[in-house]
């Protein structure tokens, strides 16, 4: 058989891509494994990296690109307040393109003609990998073959890695289909496909039960520079070991498990439960402090286009015109967020209790009914007759009909 070139594979270890190794040889590719460390809990690249090569791979590389996914990644969130539907922290969907720009990084070193993903058919993650990879190069070819290869079940795979002597290590099939970087943990599958049923305890693992969490409140001070998270309790740290932090104490205070019915990009609706106490915690604290330090007509455009950032992020477009411009205006938005937030986490809930900033435009005198008032009544009189006029007049002329 000629060979049709190198390809990259975006290898997890797991099943579906120890096939793909050998299915990918026989249908005449020379193939590339590349596994990345985005913080998700106990990976050992290195070991996975050895795995691949072990199981075919003509070279493997292992990417610790952890640091970089914060910083450059979830950091952009923050500024963005990112909830898809309004509703959950993007988490899968933010680690898909650093993944990506690092595949088609090895595909030049390489000289590799097309990449290479285990996604089905059904999710979102096909859009991610192969709308990324083609916004970043359009000459690369971008393979999915789990979406139409022949192997049905489980064991039918098993049985094609013994067939071309690949030795993978099966254990006890977990009951849930688990996706999990350092922002969160997404689960779904098994018993959870039917909304109606409670999720089991045991699909948690970031978060206790919040009836079982400790019995007072548990404070943190969360420090921002330009909408960018920068400190804990004053302690200076990079965005990696802030998360994780956070992490820790908000998940051990219960805080932080959503379910819900989401709509995905192929036009399904899926039920699915997520875990991302830091996450939600640091969108939490950042749109209090915006409140302190935007004006209201800038905050309510850029609710607006929050919305449009987090759809776009969600369906496989982080690399779009639409979405960097969105980019653009909250950081020119977020200059003046600065400051601190004090938060407390109690039973699986989350309060903003203090804020403060020295760009703060909330105006005491303004604010009080108290001694110091500022606020020139005289004026509301005037403003409201102008204000109300448009309304006004239309009613004038259509209230009576």
């Amino acid at each position: 058989m000629a060979s049709k070139g190198k390809v990259v594979l975006a290898y997890s270890g797991g099943l579906d891509t120890s096939c793909l190794i050998p299915y990918l040889k026989n249908d005449g590719y020379e193939v590339v494994s590349c596994i990345a460390d985005v913080g998700q809990p106990g990976a050992n690249i290195d070991e996975l990296a050895e795995r691949a090569k072990s199981q075919g791979a003509s070279a493997s590389y292992a990417l610790d690109i952890a640091d970089e996914f914060c910083e450059d990644f979830c950091s952009l969130a923050v500024l963005a307040n990112g909830l898809y539907e309004n509703k959950y922290p993007l988490l899968s969907a933010l680690s898909r393109p650093v993944i990506s720009k690092h595949l088609v990084d090895v595909a030049h070193k390489e000289g590799a003609v097309a990449i290479a993903h285990g996604c089905t058919g059904k999710g979102n993650d096909q859009v991610r990998f192969e709308l990324e990879c083609k916004a970043l190069d359009p000459e690369l070819d971008v393979l999915g073959p789990v979406r139409s290869w022949e192997f049905t079940t489980r064991n039918s795979e098993i049985e094609y890695c013994a067939l071309n002597g690949i030795e993978i290590e099966v254990t006890k099939k977990s009951p849930y289909s688990i996706d999990e970087n350092v922002w969160g943990r997404a689960i779904e599958c098994g018993i959870l496909e039917d909304p109606w049923n409670k999720p089991p305890e045991d699909a948690w693992t970031m978060t206790v039960d919040p009836e079982a969490a400790p019995d007072e409140r548990s404070y943190v001070e969360i420090g921002f520079e330009a909408g960018r998270p920068v400190s804990l309790n004053g302690e200076r740290m990079g965005m990696y070991e802030l998360i994780k932090r956070l992490n820790k104490q908000a998940g051990e205070n219960g805080f932080g498990r959503m379910d819900m019915i989401e709509d995905r990009v192929v036009g399904l609706k899926s039920r699915e439960c997520y875990e991302q106490p830091a996450a939600l915690t640091l969108i939490t604290a950042h749109k209090a402090l915006e409140g302190l330090c935007l004006p209201g007509d800038l905050l309510h455009e850029k609710l607006s286009l929050e919305h449009v950032w987090a759809k776009s992020v969600y369906g496989g477009l982080w690399f779009s015109p639409l979405k960097e411009a969105c980019d653009a205006f909250f950081e020119y938005s977020n200059r003046t967020v600065t400051g601190d937030v004090r938060l407390w986490f109690y039973k699986g809930n989350c309060m903003v209790d203090g804020v403060r900033s020295p760009y703060s435009i909330y105006d005491y005198g303004l604010a009080t009914y108290d001694e110091g008032d500022t606020f020139d009544r005289d004026a509301a009189k005037g403003f409201l007759d102008l204000y109300g006029l448009p309304n006004l007049v239309w009613a004038q002329v259509n209230r009576r009909s």
